[in-house]
């Protein structure tokens, strides 16, 4: 196997996620170098990224975000299997820049009056529930919740 130790900045694709015996990993997305001379529908690269260090993986499991940009250090390995990505065992990590738009980590319940929604960050569409449990229905986004609630309350009479 080819291992070579390097440096890789990069965009982090999604929510790093916890491995195993106290790892995590997460897919880095790098541009090519000369991205303004090459064609615009060019590939990116992804690098599959792990982390065993404990402060490095707190840090990743904690503080990292989609679309935070990292530059990363560590020992790469190219995969021998074509259409593989390159494995990187990071030794350090610095964040260069972080997204613009935090991203929710979990689901959030909220109140309406005597109705209960749940965001969650994975989808646009909205449960609606009233405050005793009772199923009202699926808002397609936010912005329709109060549609499907009146819609509700004129069906029922009011009662939640």
């Amino acid at each position: 196997m080819d291992t070579k130790h390097c440096a890789v900045d990069g965009w982090v694709d999604a929510i790093p996620a916890p491995g195993p015996r106290g790892t995590a990993t997460f897919d880095l997305i790098v541009r090519p170098a000369d991205a303004d001379t090459v064609a615009q529908d060019a590939p990116d690269t992804v690098v599959a990224c792990t982390s065993g260090d404990p402060r490095i993986t707190h840090e990743l499991l904690t503080g990292i975000q989609p679309g935070d940009l990292l530059r990363v250090t560590g020992t790469l390995v190219q995969s021998q299997t074509p259409g593989e990505p390159a494995r990187l065992t990071l030794d350090a990590l610095e964040v260069l820049d972080t997204a613009l738009v935090p991203v929710l980590r979990d689901m959030v319940m909220d109140r309406y009056g005597d109705y209960c929604v749940i965001f969650d960050a994975d989808t646009d569409a909205v449960p609606v529930f009233t405050a005793l449990g009772q199923w009202v229905g699926l808002a397609d986004n936010p912005d329709a919740i109060a549609t499907l609630i009146d819609i509700h309350e004129r069906v029922t009479g009011g009662d939640a």
